[in-house]
């Protein structure tokens, strides 16, 4: 009889659900994706709904529940915390445990009525989630582990060694240091939203310099040559308050946290730049650690910082491990994955099968998948226009729609787990045109024009393009474009008036430069993104798109970036897909075999555009 183990993640942020079967993965997917409200931490009911009905089972069939987490473990956290700061904190305080006291510590019962379920539940510590997410589905047989978040339980930071089917946690960094609320607490004073857009101050920092690296280090955080370190809580707000930082970090870098929607400064560009080199250098003299303790030389990666591409491109390029995996939602969604693998490897002892070469992750295609049937009866359903297309012929005429510049929703297969659209929920256009990346952040994706694109490549040609000499199919490598394809910087005269050196230009201005033969994925210190797409890929009509286009202009690159807008979360279903198609200015929507075209809408939908809800 079938093993099926269902893992949960929420009531933080990003709630999720995975189903394994006799070990392998069936099945994950985040909340988020179904409700329509971004970073959704609810209970994951729709999620797990899905799960379920991937695997054509009922909750009666299921062997085992696990739960990324221990709810005691971290309340007593929670009241500790609070009681050391008492009586500072009592509004803090006053929100956090009502939630507490009314669900999250009955996280059994929870579960139970939830999903009208009598079986066995059982609960894995937060950072055995990460290690078990990232270990177990890597293709390693033996490995060294790293995890860094914000918080779990206590521990912020943990490293371990992996083994066949079992692996330790050898030491840890406790609660409140962490270096992932360092980075969310710069996230806070640049005016960005914390536990969301972390991401955006990656972007900023190639704007700045990072003249604030060694105040940082000086007043901030104490980081020692092995990697560890402690934070000057004198500065963070987190402990006990309702913000990040407090005024003692207003005086150090004189002046208060920007508002969110005002105008992105100098300042903040430099701040950003700063502690991105600080993370990076942290991370690196961890990895350096760890190296030296373990001898291990493959590496596994997960928690909230090992999204931070830029300094997993650090580790690959700069550090000592020989390879590196990164679980593709190394966030807390991936803790459903890695709670349930945990219990079926530890748990149960079952083996564990690796050959050094592939993972288990299914290229991270693990969400819903609609069949051509199902398309085509929403779209006359809806009296919407199309055609329909064979494969080959679809390949072909999408890659000739891109080499026009044109902009395409795609939407192929079973939708990606983790935050990186990997070509099956995707917008993507050229990547040499030196248009693309503005036209496609303001006037398609609605957000800050600064924001780089990642480049999907064929794997086969990745060297060509990009300073890297291995796969990076989950986009969570940066690596530099090859200098072949670089240009001397010239800027745009119709956007700069007459001015040419780069040196000229201030903050994002820079933006206007064109720096590469592919302009459109280049950022503005030369580095890009990137996602490898192999022909082994189960998203085979993503490669051949790529490929099609490949022969066709001679550039196997394409800009690769998630189909959706500012504020709300990657589309799942055909009908989110014709949504947000029609409230940006896309050309055309291709959703399984049914190509759409904007210009033969209905008047009506291309009037009834919606404005979005900012970040």
């Amino acid at each position: 009889m079938a093993v099926y183990i269902l893992g949960i993640s929420c009531f933080y942020h990003d709630a999720a659900a995975a189903l394994i079967k006799d070990g392998e993965i069936i099945a994950a997917a985040q909340e988020e994706r179904f409700t329509r409200k971004k970073h959704d931490f609810n209970f994951p009911e729709n999620a797990i709904k899905y799960c379920l009905s991937e695997a054509c089972i009922e909750t009666r069939d299921l062997s085992f529940v696990a739960f990324y987490d221990k709810p005691l473990l971290k309340f007593e956290r929670i009241l500790l915390t609070y009681f050391s700061y008492a009586p500072i904190g009592f509004r803090s305080f006053n929100k956090a445990i009502p939630l507490w006291l009314r669900d999250r510590l009955w996280m059994s019962s929870l579960i139970s009525e939830n999903l009208n379920y009598q079986g066995k539940i059982l609960f894995t510590e937060h950072h055995e989630s990460h290690a078990s997410s990232a270990f177990y589905p890597s293709p390693f047989k033996e490995a060294a582990i790293l995890t860094m978040d914000g918080v779990g339980e206590w521990a912020t930071t943990s490293f371990g060694v992996g083994k066949d089917n079992d692996f330790e946690l050898l030491y840890e960094i406790r609660f409140p240091h962490s270096l992932g609320l360092l980075y969310s607490a710069f996230t806070y004073y640049t005016g960005f939203k914390v536990n969301s857009a972390e991401y955006k101050v990656m972007g900023l920092a190639p704007y700045g310099e990072p003249k604030y690296a060694n105040l940082i280090l000086k007043e901030l955080i104490d980081l020692k040559e092995d990697g560890s370190f402690k934070l000057n809580m004198k500065y963070f707000n987190y402990c006990a308050g309702l913000t990040m930082t407090n005024k003692n970090f207003d005086k150090l870098f004189k002046r208060p946290p920007r508002k969110p929607e005002t105008k992105i400064t100098q300042l903040d560009m430099d701040l950003a730049r700063s502690v991105q080199a600080v993370t990076e250098e942290a991370m690196l003299r961890t990895c350096r650690h760890i190296h030296k303790l373990t001898g291990q030389k493959n590496l596994c990666l997960a928690g909230g910082v090992a999204l931070n591409c830029v300094a997993n491109g650090k580790i690959l390029k700069e550090g000592p491990f020989e390879n590196i995996w990164i679980q593709p939602s190394a966030g807390d969604a991936g803790g459903a994955l890695g709670a349930a693998l945990r219990i079926w490897y530890k748990y149960l002892g079952n083996k564990r099968s690796a050959d050094d070469i592939h993972d288990s992750q299914k290229g991270s295609y693990l969400g819903p998948e609609y069949q051509d049937s199902y398309i085509e009866n929403y779209l006359k359903t809806n009296n919407i226009a199309y055609s329909k297309l064979g494969r080959q012929e679809l390949s072909k005429t999408i890659a000739g729609y891109i080499s026009n510049e044109k902009v395409i929703g795609w939407f192929q297969g079973r939708m990606e787990f983790g935050p990186r659209a990997l070509g099956a929920r995707s917008i993507i256009g050229d990547a040499r045109s030196p248009v693309m990346q503005s036209r496609m952040n303001l006037k398609i994706k609605f957000r800050e024009s600064f924001r780089p694109f990642a480049p999907s490549v064929l794997a086969e040609k990745a060297k060509d393009y990009f300073n890297i000499d291995c796969e990076s199919p989950y986009m969570l490598l940066v690596a530099e474009v090859e200098k072949s394809h670089i240009c001397f910087p010239i800027a745009d005269r119709k956007t700069i008036s007459d001015r040419r050196s780069e040196k000229e230009l201030e903050g994002f201005d820079r933006l206007k430069i064109i720096r590469s033969d592919i302009p459109a994925v280049t950022h503005i210190d030369n580095s890009a993104r990137l996602q490898t797409v192999s022909e082994d890929t189960p998203n085979k009509a993503y490669y051949e798109l790529i490929m099609e286009l490949y022969k066709n202009i001679g550039c196997p690159v394409i800009i690769n970036t998630s189909f959706n807008v500012r504020g709300e979360p990657i589309v799942a279903s055909p009908q989110d897909a014709y949504r947000c198609f029609m409230r940006t200015e896309m050309d055309y929507l291709v959703i399984g075999s049914f190509v759409i075209d904007r210009k033969q809408q209905p008047k009506k939908d291309l009037e009834d555009r919606q404005y979005f809800e900012l970040d």
